[in-house]
């Protein structure tokens, strides 16, 4: 595909060894990193996506799958995602994409993966087609798998007073006792950004809920 190959030049051109130990260090990532700071890499997928224009859905899908499965480096798979929340291709956006996200979440297995995606993509179709894809969510919120359950806890994040609050709730409710660090700062920020729609309402959800964890209970209020 015209378009992977010129994002694989592009980053290999754009790399910088000085930077790329320290953030493959700070991301405790086994992938390595070119060194392309996001900056740098948005320069370079606005001029590859404005010189490879994809025209057909298809096509779009299985580029963003290739970027992603291919990929030597972990800016590959940031692209993968930029790619998927390009503006021009919003309209392809559909529920039948979640099995792809979901080999993202579950292959990408951290959190600058899963954060982007759940928020993004899992978020908006679940605020497009509530019917279909809140009870995925609610089967995810009890998975083995702990990515798809943060998925489930944060995907609402930009839902504001769209928020589905008995999904919110069958979320928190299922990984409430997890010690995961990831699932109990997701259950704040959850909270914490509903709380700016909602405040009342998460104040007294904090408080009836004993078993939060400090650091859930924290992130919660942090605002108030």
């Amino acid at each position: 595909m015209d378009l992977v190959t010129a994002v694989r030049t592009g980053l290999q051109a754009s790399a910088n060894p000085a930077k790329a130990p320290d953030m493959q260090r700070y991301m405790k990532s086994d992938m390595p990193y070119y060194g392309v700071a996001k900056p740098e890499r948005a320069a370079l997928i606005k001029a590859v996506f404005s010189e490879h224009p994809i025209t057909d859905r298809a096509v779009w899908i299985d580029t963003m799958a290739a970027l992603w499965r291919q990929a030597t480096h972990r800016e590959q798979r940031y692209v993968a995602l930029d790619l998927a929340n390009h503006k021009p291709y919003q309209r392809w956006q559909d529920v039948d994409l979640l099995p792809l996200y979901e080999e993202f979440i579950v292959t990408g297995a951290w959190w600058d993966y899963v954060d982007e995606i759940a928020n993004r993509r899992v978020g908006s179709l679940l605020r497009a087609h509530p019917a279909q894809v809140a009870p995925l969510m609610r089967v995810w919120a009890e998975d083995g798998d702990r990515w798809r359950r943060r998925t489930s806890v944060i995907c609402q994040l930009a839902s504001k007073q769209d928020t589905d609050v008995d999904l919110l709730v069958d979320a928190i409710e299922a990984n409430i006792d997890d010690p995961d660090f990831f699932l109990r700062k997701g259950i704040g920020w959850a909270l914490r950004e509903y709380a700016k729609t909602e405040p009342g309402w998460v104040r007294h959800f904090v408080d009836t809920h004993p078993g939060l964890s400090p650091l859930s209970r924290r992130e919660a209020l942090k605002h108030f």
